[in-house]
């Protein structure tokens, strides 16, 4: 049963990413482009998240770990900010960067190897 629950974590997980990275490569309409870059990935002590262009104030960055809980939460983002990762376990997290409506504008991964 765990392994069952495993796999659907994880094909569930490989379904959101693909489309997320589709429509990451894809403006949206009626909205701004946003760019956003993560590094270093893996990570082992902090992560940055680089917006490129079209940065606008009140985007909220939300970090989850893959059992779904929420790790992290700012609205406090500047064009770089920096998520310092010493309290995080090894593994994958997925971050969203939603904007002021609450839409999930942009998601993707990371890893924290340490």
């Amino acid at each position: 049963m765990k392994k069952i629950l495993l796999i659907l974590a994880i094909t569930l997980f490989t379904t959101a990413t693909t489309q997320a990275q589709v429509s990451r490569n894809n403006p949206i309409p009626d909205g701004p482009m946003v760019v956003l870059k993560i590094y270093p990935n893996p990570a082992t002590s902090y992560i940055t998240f680089d917006f490129q262009k079209g940065f606008e104030k009140g985007y909220l960055i939300q970090v989850y770990n893959f059992l779904g809980k929420k790790m992290y939460e700012t609205q406090d983002i500047s064009d770089k900010t920096t998520l310092n990762l010493t309290d995080y376990n090894r593994g994958v997290y997925i971050y969203h960067l939603v904007d002021r409506s609450g839409k999930v504008i942009d998601s993707g991964k990371f890893q924290v190897s340490k």
